[in-house]
């Protein structure tokens, strides 16, 4: 295994019930709990050369198989040795078989060869699981000389068709590094194998007194590679910022089996020399390196954290202006702010069972609100946050405000926003997701002027909108009963041509993918993304990294 570091390295170029106090008005309950720990439960055909693709979006794509080599027997037996090198030295998955480290069965094979949605399907014939950065780079190294293609997969967790393969990539599963290093509680510092489920270096982290910057619904699935090489956001990016502020290093094996030290381990958070390249992985979607190893930047965590949901009457302008005032007036104590318009509030009125209004009356709009408590919190009177809202009701005549009496209750808030994309998937046969980055100025106009077009287009269709607000990121959902094709001709590229003229992002935080290869160009520009090809080929020449991801290798029938 050849191993470089950064200088060494040169290139050229709700579905439970929800009970909640069914009292209009402001509604303030003892919080005191020392603890932040709640929530979350959610819920072989031969490769051609062309290929007709049905996904979410498209009425039908057509994508052609690069040259490639195909798999043969002789492969497959030799990248089941080198899967397989050497075992884990902790919390070692159990393996009774060869299949768990090398899978060909095709039963096996199914769930890693579907996304999460259920609309992207590749028909890969092997997948691999390897445990330990040694393995990951003999695999990439035999690949890369054979020339076989590889699609990096974490928790498979994705919307864009991303982790899972176009034709016969070979799989590679992070699953089997499953391994939290170490933590350095003096410096804050956690390092993690790429396998690890999100929802267990959190508990990791917090039992030990500190917060892990990321929080995702689907924490208990998704794993930490795929968080980086999807640049994930979630509800915590308000009060931490991005994976690029708080991934202190990376470990990462390029196409040809060089294993790259990005100051991994490392118990240091500011490292000045030289070009910061763990920046090009964030985000990179496995096109340029599989990450096996990741460094974390951790906070102390709050003595305890208290929850609110709000809802409130009239336009948007109302609710960017909850969130200047909370902003401003909660300051650091401010972890997330969450918004549901009233028709994504439907979706529980109708497929959650046993759900109960938190409200006598609909709203406009609902806000999930979080802040920290500290020891000054505790003796005082009242929290920020009881302050704050105290004042914001009198103001706002035509809001509701249920403050969480316990943890418990503060995990039903979390579910009433988390359990939506779900419920969003019973709710029609066609459903279109999309994941978009807007101002504040414009953030809601987009779902009012979508109602109107579908109104024009004669479609009958239900908008559903909700978001990480705070950080501009929107989650729009379309549910109909016309065929997916109608309500994507409906709607594309009008919607995204929308977004970019007024200034927002084709993807938040689901990242390019398959999906969206063919909005790069319009997101970046053909100059920018010049450079991320000549990046592309430098790092991977011969392709075999995520191939059809991120670029447009596939192309729309006319």
């Amino acid at each position: 295994m050849a191993t470089v570091s950064l200088r060494d390295l040169l290139f050229s170029s709700l579905l439970s019930k929800v009970f909640l106090p069914p009292r209009a008005g402001i509604y303030f309950g003892p919080i005191r709990s020392r603890s932040i720990g709640y929530r979350r439960n959610f819920f072989p055909l031969k490769s051609c050369g062309e290929r007709k693709l049905s996904t979410t979006h498209s009425s039908e794509a057509k994508c052609w198989r690069g040259d490639y080599a195909q798999l043969e027997k002789a492969d497959i037996e030799a990248l089941a040795k080198l899967a397989d090198v050497s075992k884990p030295t902790a919390l070692p998955s159990k393996r009774s078989e060869t299949s768990s480290v090398c899978i060909t069965s095709a039963d096996q094979l199914r769930s890693y060869n579907t996304d999460w949605t259920g609309q992207f399907h590749g028909n890969s014939q092997l997948c691999l699981r390897p445990s330990n950065a040694e393995a990951v780079a003999a695999i990439l190294s035999y690949c890369n000389q054979k020339k076989l293609a590889v699609t990096p997969q974490g928790g498979n967790t994705g919307l864009v068709g991303g982790s899972v393969p176009v034709f016969d990539e070979i799989i590679l599963s992070m699953s089997r590094m499953n391994r939290i290093l170490e933590m350095d509680e003096e410096h804050g510092i956690v390092t993690v194998e790429a396998g690890v489920p999100l929802s267990r270096v959190d508990s990791f982290c917090r039992e030990r007194g500190f917060s892990f910057p990321l929080d995702l619904g689907a924490k208990d699935s998704c794993q930490i590679g795929g968080n980086l090489a999807t640049n994930a956001g979630g509800s915590r990016y308000i009060r931490y910022g991005s994976l690029h502020g708080t991934v202190l290093g990376l470990e990462v094996v390029l196409a040809d089996g060089t294993v790259l030290d990005l100051g991994s381990g490392k118990r240091i958070r500011k490292d000045n020399t030289g070009y910061d390249l763990k920046h090009l992985f964030i985000g990179s979607e496995g096109t340029l390196g599989v990450i096996t190893k990741a460094t974390f930047a951790c906070y102390p965590a709050p003595l305890g954290t208290q929850a609110a949901f709000v809802g409130i009457t009239g336009d948007f302008a109302r609710v960017r202006h909850w969130l200047l005032d909370a902003r401003r007036d909660l300051a650091e104590h401010l972890r997330a702010f969450e918004v549901m318009d009233a028709e994504a509030m439907m979706l529980h009125r109708s497929y959650s069972r046993g759900f109960r209004d938190p409200f006598r009356e609909p709203h406009s709009f609902y806000i999930l609100i979080e802040t920290s408590t500290g020891i000054t919190a505790e003796r005082a009177a009242s929290t920020p946050l009881e302050t704050w809202l105290e004042k914001m009701i009198r103001s706002h005549e035509r809001s509701d405000v249920i403050i969480a009496q316990d943890l418990t209750q503060s995990a039903q808030f979390w579910q009433l926003r988390e359990s939506l994309p779900e419920m969003v998937r019973q709710s029609g046969p066609s459903v279109l997701k999309y994941d978009l980055s807007l101002p504040l100025t414009v953030f809601y106009d987009i779902v009012e002027v979508t109602r109107e077009r579908l109104r024009q287009e004669a479609l009958d269709a239900h908008v559903y909108a909700w978001g990480h607000v705070a950080d501009g990121n929107l989650h729009l959902n379309i549910s109909g009963t016309a065929p997916k094709a109608i309500l994507h001709a409906a709607l594309e590229p009008w919607l995204y041509e929308w977004t970019l003229q007024h200034g927002g992002s084709c993807s938040a935080e689901h990242g390019i993918g398959l999906l969206k290869s063919h909005l790069l160009a319009r997101s970046k520009g053909t100059v920018t993304l010049g450079i991320m090809e000549r990046l592309k080929a430098v790092m991977d020449p011969n392709g075999i990294l995520n191939p059809y991801k991120l670029f447009k290798t596939c192309s729309r029938a006319e």
